[in-house]
């Protein structure tokens, strides 16, 4: 409870703050809920995603090691050397509750042929085409990551300050104001005691002097 003089300007004050607390506590309670929603919302796309990089990966090594034994690892590193493919990484960002979580989307610059034909394998196509997939992949699985790391981060703020509002401060208001509502109708009383006291004194010095 609060230490403040049990005044009428006091109560009428910490009656506002206690309206804002609870308007600000059911503000906060309704973010948090929306942000755990989004975080196990995230968390089930990271999960999926986190197997399908798994998978991809899988595809793209199970292709190289098709190719190694097709053209043999020689050659291969010298085909590898004459590949021109270029990312881009391009990071934005979206919002949920003024939280801002990255937008990760990747793309390729193929510069084809890199290789002759002639004395290659269907493998090594393929084995560039799973390992674009995996990167895209990636990048959306770290994408993913970061989010729910930040949304973790807020949801914990959130809690804490819905809890601070909860069980500390309104508490603390609403006893306060009891106190003071209290006070003032105990001053009240004492009052109207007073004056009906002072009322019969005057009455009785008032039939005083009209007697002989």
């Amino acid at each position: 409870m609060r230490n403040v003089a049990p005044t009428k300007t006091n109560m009428l004050t910490l009656k506002n703050e206690l309206k804002f607390a609870k308007l600000g506590h059911e503000l906060l309670d309704q973010k948090k809920n929306i942000l755990v929603m989004e975080l196990l919302n995230l968390i089930d796309q990271a999960v999926d995603h986190e197997e399908e990089v798994e998978k991809a990966l899988s595809e793209a090594y199970r292709a190289l090691e098709h190719a190694v034994l097709d053209v043999g690892k020689l050659k291969l590193f010298q085909i590898a050397s004459a590949i021109n493919i270029g990312s881009n990484v391009k990071i934005s960002q979206r919002k949920i509750m003024g939280v801002g979580l990255p937008v990760v989307d990747t793309s390729f610059e193929d510069y084809p042929p890199y290789y002759s034909l002639m004395g290659t394998s269907f493998w090594l196509d393929s084995s560039l085409k799973e390992f674009k997939i995996v990167v895209k992949a990636m990048g959306k699985l770290a994408e993913l990551k970061i989010s729910i790391m930040r949304l973790a981060g807020e949801v914990k703020k959130a809690i804490r300050k819905v809890n601070a509002l909860e069980k500390i401060a309104i508490p603390n208001l609403q006893e306060t104001v009891k106190h003071i509502e209290n006070k003032l109708e105990e001053n009240e009383r004492d009052i109207i005691i007073l004056l009906k006291m002072t009322k019969l004194r005057l009455e009785k010095k008032k039939l005083d002097n009209q007697q002989p």
